[in-house]
């Protein structure tokens, strides 16, 4: 308390402070407060913020460079990777950057075309067009989500005129994955045929992908790596089977009376078949002609030269003499003489297209030779096919049935010999029962068993372990925060509530004290009045007591009066 009535006594102004409002002095407070943080934000300097993040070193570089020679302050970050410029010239400086083409992203695309020198070789001009590939390919990876950054390289082989001389193209990729990040099989498989797709003559086969890691993520042409799909593809016929089977027969047995089991046998072995038939031509009427060429001649009434050569003999022919009129045949054709002809055989063989004997026509009753000639070619009949089956062949399915008793009265029975060949017919038609492929059924009634596995105790139940684990971590962190409370919270408030106190009764005890004290000086100031009234008037009794005499009079006259 002296302390304190000392640092009074020195500094007049804390006194006068004390006699101010609380109010009063926590605005003040505030106000400092506010002051120095002012006065801290203005001479922080200015605010930055992210411009580029995850840059590679030749694009840091370059934007620094940049930066520099537009006179634009900034900070580096994160190793280097972030670069951080004032918060009000971000996007003005992103817009100067990307005129000058910064940052580039990584590899170059198709805009190295642009930048073609005159003059460049063919070879020059193949190497610019496969790196601008190369970089196309890796910015349009890069897309993914999971994919941070993408290279990828080609190895496209010279063509050729010579077909034995010629080699496929191939590529590679290396990716590198967001930190947790993991990419399923088929956005590989996307990634493979993106490439494959871009490069012409490039096959997916082709394709490898490879992670920061060095993890092969592409299987190597022929191991197998298309084991998971076709297990995928077996899985799911048996499991539909099952779903097919336990949909028809639950609602007639019961819910959980049936259970059922499928064994697919999948042929995915890939076959081509070429053929090429020839077929006769049996039936007559059906063939088709290629060409036909015909030739045929008739001689009547011609005799053989006879006689002695010279002019005798070189008679002309005598006049014809007409036959006995003989009637004419009906249906019989007529000559040009209006004789009627008959049919002479050929000689040639039969009619292949009519199936009959090629005959010729001649006057009846003439005499002479008849000659006929006939060539046919015929189509042959030809069936080119060329089949290609289907990978994922189904060759055979096995199922296996088992149904329950059925509950009669409370007492399990087996079921009749009917509702089991009712069953057998209805699984048949849910797997789609083919005898000539194979497949096979079996459906066997037999009484479920009852007895599921014993339950351990139950301090071995793992459920009853994971509760009396959660209990014991919440006892454990309870127990934990009681302890803090009585080692460090409640001894806190204890020394707070008894410094609160013993300010309190200081202050207190300092009030009594300036009280007394005001007191003192009250009393102390009083008897110097006293004292120096007291001189007064023994001075003036000294020298005027008539005077004095007088005022004492007159005081003890009011006095008695009162």
């Amino acid at each position: 308390m002296s302390g304190m009535a000392e640092l009074t006594a020195r500094f007049p102004a804390l006194q006068k402070l004390g006699n101010v409002s609380r109010s009063v002095q926590l605005g003040a407070v505030a106000a400092a407060i506010a002051l120095l943080a002012i006065v801290a934000l203005w001479f922080r300097g200015p605010d930055y913020k992210v411009l580029f993040s995850n840059l590679q070193d030749r694009d840091g570089g370059a934007i620094i460079t940049a930066l520099a020679q537009m006179n634009v302050p900034y900070q580096l970050t994160e190793n280097g990777t972030a670069i951080l410029v004032p918060s009000d010239k971000v996007h003005e400086t992103r817009l100067q950057l990307a005129q000058q083409g910064l940052p580039r992203s990584g590899e170059a695309g198709f805009e190295i075309i642009d930048q073609t020198r005159f003059g460049a070789s063919q070879f020059t001009e193949q190497v610019n067009f496969q790196r601008a590939l190369e970089g196309e390919l890796a910015s349009s990876i890069q897309a993914l989500n999971a994919v941070q950054h993408a290279r990828v390289h080609l190895a496209l082989p010279r063509e050729t005129l010579f077909v034995r001389d010629r080699q496929p193209p191939s590529a590679s990729v290396l990716l590198t994955l967001y930190p947790g990040r993991m990419l399923s099989e088929s956005q590989v498989a996307a990634i493979s045929w993106l490439v494959s797709s871009s490069v012409p003559n490039l096959s997916a086969d082709n394709v490898s992908v490879v992670d920061q890691n060095g993890r092969l993520l592409t299987a190597p042409a022929g191991s197998g790596k298309g084991d998971s799909a076709r297990r995928d593809l077996v899985t799911e016929i048996e499991t539909r089977t099952v779903q097919r089977i336990l949909t028809l027969l639950n609602p007639i047995v019961g819910t959980g009376n049936v259970r059922a089991q499928v064994s697919a046998d999948v042929d995915f072995s890939q076959r081509e078949q070429t053929s090429e038939v020839y077929r006769p031509n049996q039936l007559p009427g059906q063939a088709a002609v290629r060409s036909q060429q015909t030739s045929s001649a008739v001689q009547n009434g011609a005799q053989a030269p006879e006689g002695v050569p010279g002019a005798l003999t070189n008679q002309p022919p005598p006049d014809p003499v007409a036959p006995i009129n003989q009637p004419v045949p009906e249906g019989a054709q007529l000559g040009p003489d209006g004789q009627p002809l008959a049919a002479v055989p050929a000689p040639g063989g039969a009619d292949l297209a009519a199936g009959g004997a090629q005959t010729a026509l001649a006057p009846v009753g003439a005499q002479g030779n008849a000659r006929s000639e006939a060539t046919v070619n015929y189509e042959v009949d030809r069936t080119i096919s060329h089949v290609k089956d289907a990978i994922g062949q189904l060759r055979r399915l096995s199922v296996a049935v088992v149904v329950n008793y059925r509950d009669v009265d409370g007492e399990l029975q087996p079921l009749p010999e009917e509702d089991i060949q009712k069953i057998d017919a209805l699984v048949k038609q849910a797997m789609g029962y083919m005898a000539e492929r194979g497949d096979s059924v079996s459906v066997v009634n037999s009484l479920f068993s009852e007895e599921g596995p014993r339950e351990p105790p139950f301090w071995q139940n793992p459920a009853y372990i994971d509760h009396a684990l959660q209990l014991l971590k919440y006892i454990l962190v309870i127990a934990a925060a009681i302890l803090l409370w009585r080692g460090l919270g409640r001894p806190i408030l204890d020394n707070m509530a008894e410094a609160k106190e013993k300010l309190e009764q200081e202050a207190q005890e300092l009030e009594e004290n300036r009280a007394a004290m005001e007191a003192a000086e009250r009393r102390a100031s009083e008897m110097s009045r006293y004292q120096e009234n007291l001189a007064t008037a023994r001075t003036m009794a000294t020298k005027d007591p008539r005077a004095v005499a007088m005022v004492l009079r007159s005081w003890l006259e009011k006095k008695n009066v009162n």
